[in-house]
């Protein structure tokens, strides 16, 4: 196989190695895809357990996401001194041991507590994957593993509701998370094995208050998402709006304090030099605008499918399964043409095509049967697939090898800042139709409604992917102006 293959002229590892850092690293990102789609399949089995209220349930989702926000950046910036390997290994370690206290907790205080470790490990790894495969693979070979990446993913994402159903239905909640303990222990001997070592000479003070400033303005960025997608709750819509400002204020504060810190330090948490790079800068917005309507998209669908066409949360995920099978099919194949062709040019197709699916998506009839569903869903993972990988190839691939790290943590960053904003306009927008229903007289929404509702946030989903392709159409000429 390729990716294995050695060539004199040839950077990164070895094939051996290759095959063994490459076995770690996408071990630990199957076992942080899988606690994304699991643990919210499992939260009401859990709640029950605990004997836990629905509110202190959800936090056992939120935790981790919100630990992981507000320590990208910081584990980003760590790399260059403690090394690829340590930071990867210690994440991956650290992940690994709070799986196991998830899984022997007893009190939804210390499954909360656990899930934090685990954000924080899950930040580790996550924050620099994608610069381990440009240290470990060669440039010609850097489309391909992103692509394999992805079709990794989206395998993950696709199987995670089914395993978690079935572990939830044969052995209980506490084996969506012991299942990671074996997974991880073999990874991390691969990875104290493989995993180069990657570390920055030289020892500048730490950035200290770079990192205090990106968790305080990422953590009130995730908070200020999540208030949002609470507006449409009856009596609290009030509250929250005000709850959600003051986040959005906090955020505001603390990133604009952030980029003036950034500017001054000796060594930077994020280098701005970074986006001097034009390709860079702009292969990171069109990231950023893609995620938005990806999130849109992948919280508004099982509300559309199961309060507006009557399916059952299972049907649901069987509907949405054509998604990530459409990345299956053609991540691989936009990852070996980018290392060929031009990836903002292919990029920009793939984005031209999910947002055809999307449209098709937010022009479902009243009554959309099952396959009318499913081929458009399809269309819209066939779309991302293509974008995806030729994309984060366009990013990690126009900044200097010293910067990896920050690369890396920059597309981490994006992603899971467009999703959570995402989650927020779909927010928004139930909470102006539950408001007109509630004026109305009526004590919640009907399907049609539901329905409505859901079409104008997939409207919003077009817009922003919309916007991505504009932007990643406008690279296409200075990517041939300076080919990588």
């Amino acid at each position: 196989m390729e990716l294995f293959s050695d060539m004199p002229s040839d950077e990164g590892l070895p094939g051996a190695e290759r095959r063994r850092a490459m076995i770690a690293v996408m071990t630990a990102t199957t076992m942080a895809v899988f606690d994304g789609t699991i643990v919210n399949v499992a939260l009401p089995q859990i709640s029950l357990a605990l004997n836990a209220s629905a509110g202190a349930s959800i936090w056992v989702a939120n935790s981790y996401l919100l630990a992981v926000a507000m320590t990208l950046a910081t584990f980003a910036s760590l790399s260059g001194r403690v090394g690829f390997r340590g930071l990867f290994t210690a994440g991956l370690g650290v992940f690994t041991l709070a799986s196991l206290g998830c899984a022997l907790s007893s009190s939804i205080g210390m499954l909360i507590g656990m899930r934090v470790l685990q954000g924080i490990g899950g930040a580790a790894m996550l924050s620099i994957a994608p610069a381990i495969h440009r240290t470990v693979f060669p440039n010609r070979l850097l489309g391909r593993i992103l692509g394999l990446n992805a079709v990794l993913v989206a395998a993950s994402t696709a199987i995670g509701p089914v395993l978690g159903g079935t572990l939830l239905a044969t052995l209980g909640w506490e084996w969506i998370f012991a299942i990671n303990v074996p997974l991880g222990i073999v990874a991390v001997v691969l990875s104290l094995s493989a995993i180069p070592d990657a570390r920055k000479p030289g020892r500048e003070p730490f950035d200290i208050a770079g990192a205090l400033l990106s968790a305080i303005a990422m953590g009130a960025l995730i908070m200020a998402a999540d208030t949002c997608s609470r507006l449409s709750e009856k009596g609290e819509a009030h509250d929250a709006a005000l709850t959600a400002a003051a986040y959005g204020v906090t955020a505001l504060v603390a990133g604009i304090a952030f980029v003036w810190d950034q500017r001054r330090a000796r060594q930077p948490l994020l280098p701005l030099a970074m986006f001097a790079s034009g390709r860079f800068s702009l292969a990171a917005l069109t990231s950023l605008a893609s995620f938005v309507g990806q999130g849109i998209a992948f919280v508004a669908l099982p509300f559309l499918f199961q309060n507006a066409y009557g399916y059952s949360a299972f049907q649901s995920a069987l509907l949405f399964t054509p998604w990530p099978i459409g990345i299956v099919l053609v991540a691989p194949h936009a990852g070996r043409l980018a290392d060929r062709h031009s990836p903002a040019l292919l990029s920009t197709i793939g984005l031209a095509l999910f947002t055809v699916g999307l449209a098709l998506l937010a022009l479902l009839p009243d009554h959309a049967p099952a396959w009318d569903i499913a081929w458009r869903t399809l269309i819209c993972g066939m779309g991302f697939g293509f974008f995806q990988s030729p994309n984060n190839r366009e990013m990690l691939s126009n900044v200097a090898r010293e910067h990896n790290g920050n690369a890396s943590g920059v597309l981490a960053i994006v992603r899971t800042f467009g999703q959570c904003l995402g989650a927020a306009l779909l927010g928004v927008v139930i909470s102006v139709y539950t408001a007109d229903a509630m004026a109305l007289g009526e004590t919640q929404m009907n399907a049609a409604q539901d329905a409505q509702a859901i079409r104008i946030a997939l409207w919003a989903a077009v817009a922003a992917t919309a916007l991505a392709t504009g932007v990643s159409f406008s690279r296409i000429r200075k990517a041939r102006a300076s080919p990588v």
